[in-house]
């Protein structure tokens, strides 16, 4: 502040006295000078002179200046107040020193009084550097702090776009799957109303026939009887001789019999026609078959980063390269849960393991740490069955080998909720492998998976729909 002011005091400052402007007046030649100051001059001067550039001028010449002399006066107040903040106010001496104790400048005098004994102090020069340096620290710290949260906040940003994502894409897996429902009960309603039509043309065109049929011996019968009648008008000889002729006509008429179980059986027929609840199972049935979604799936919002779920949630992989998930609170260091915990009854699906050689599969706590390597113990809240070079294990702890004759391709998980037991065991040949026992559950279970063989997946299968 003080080295900006005294580059701009020569513009303000008097040619004659050297002071600040004091009532400034111009001259036409555009110099300006204190109006006492210029009139001094002149009263010592026969000819009118600018007493810069000499040039002559006259007595009224001189203008004055509101602005110029607000704008001086505005300087000498600021200048006034850089001396005054330069000065010592209890000492009126120059601020030369600064105190680290107290944090604020003194003058020699301070120095050397009882109030700043024993305190750190140092020029105002270094002083300024030091403290300078300090600040540059603070800001570095500071823009160290701003840099990881705007790592962060980008890393949220990108957690909300792949939540984003992942929305869309189940969304659009949901409308794929209802579209398919959709059609196919559209498809089905179509058939269904085709099949009732059809079954009522045939229906209409039987019943018709049976009413013409019925018409033409409805004619034929009343002919017969109008000849009857006829006949028992004519004369008695003739009546007689006719009767027998007429006797056989009536009691064996020229028609087809009747069938007098029709109505009966067309009322059988109609009940049979309007098989509702069967048709709402048999569709029911039906639209079972086409999902094919075992009862058990993965939640891919649980996957670590490299295992890779298929988009039906049947199925997971393992994956050399990291995948780009969000590191949302449920997904877990090592692993995948199913997407349905359990806190009761009797539950169990069908994992097929096939070739792979590096897989984990079980059951855990709902409470376990999920940024953490599970450990495979019931102490720890995971009940598990490992499968690596070439052995099966059970438990951390107390690891135990298990010795199998035959390498499971499928293996069924079997978890009693009540009971406290996990069974595992080979649903083909209904071979345990291993079973847990006396679990005492205090919250709900999932399903857990996990692979390290990136060329066989596992996959999940409805325990009731797996054939071979």
């Amino acid at each position: 502040m003080a080295e900006d002011l005294s580059g701009l005091e020569l513009d303000f400052t008097c040619p004659i006295c050297c002071e600040v402007f004091q009532d400034p007046v111009a001259l036409k030649c555009s110099h300006s000078f204190c109006e006492e100051c210029l009139q001094q001059y002149w009263s010592t001067q026969k000819v009118l002179l600018c007493p810069v550039c000499r040039k002559e001028c006259s007595r009224d010449e001189p203008t004055r200046s509101l602005a110029f002399s607000s704008l001086c006066e505005n300087f000498k107040s600021r200048k006034l107040a850089v001396a005054t903040d330069d000065m010592c106010p209890e000492h009126d001496e120059k601020l030369k020193l600064f105190c680290f104790e107290d944090k604020q400048p003194i003058c020699v005098v301070c120095y050397t009084s009882k109030k700043h004994e024993n305190h750190k102090s140092s020029p105002i020069v270094e002083a300024v550097q030091e403290l300078k340096e300090n600040l540059k620290v603070k800001i570095e710290n500071l823009k160290v702090t701003l840099d990881n949260m705007s790592t962060v906040q980008d890393d949220y940003k990108e957690q909300a776009e792949q939540i984003m994502t992942e929305t869309q894409s189940v969304e659009e897996q949901i409308k794929t799957e209802f579209k398919k429902l959709h059609q196919f009960l559209i498809e089905e309603e179509d058939t269904r109303i085709a099949a009732l039509r059809k079954r009522e043309s045939e229906k209409k065109e039987k019943i018709q026939a049976k009413i013409n049929q019925l018409s033409t011996n409805i004619a034929i019968l009343s002919e017969a009887i109008a000849y009857a009648w006829q006949e028992m008008e004519a004369c008695n000889i003739a009546f007689l001789k006719r009767y027998s002729e007429n006797i056989k006509r009536l009691e064996n008429p020229p028609v087809p019999n009747v069938n007098l179980e029709t109505k009966q059986d067309l009322k059988t027929k109609k009940d049979q026609t309007n098989p509702i609840q069967t048709l709402l199972f048999t569709v029911w049935t039906r639209m079972q078959n086409l999902i094919s979604q075992a009862p058990v799936t993965l939640d891919p919002n649980t996957a670590s980063n490299k295992l890779m779920v298929s988009e039906d949630l049947s199925s997971v992989s393992f994956v050399e390269q990291k995948l780009s998930v969000a590191d949302n609170p449920e997904r877990l260091y090592v692993g995948v849960l199913g997407s349905q915990g359990f806190s009761s009854g009797l539950h169990c699906w069908d994992v097929e393991v096939g070739n792979n050689d590096h897989w984990t599969i079980g059951v855990v706590n709902q409470s376990v740490d999920r940024k953490k390597l599970l450990k495979m113990d019931p102490s720890c809240g995971m009940w598990s069955i490992r499968f690596f070079s070439g052995k099966y294990r059970v438990g951390a702890k107390s690891r135990k080998d298990l010795n199998l004759e035959e390498c499971p391709v499928v293996i069924r998980v079997q978890l009693d909720y009540e009971k406290g037991q996990i069974r595992f065991y080979e649903p083909f040949r209904n071979i345990t492998l291993h079973t847990f026992t006396n679990i005492t559950f205090t919250e709900t279970v999932f399903p857990y998976f996990c692979t390290g063989d990136p060329d066989e997946p596992l996959k999940l299968y409805p325990a009731n729909k797996l054939s071979w």
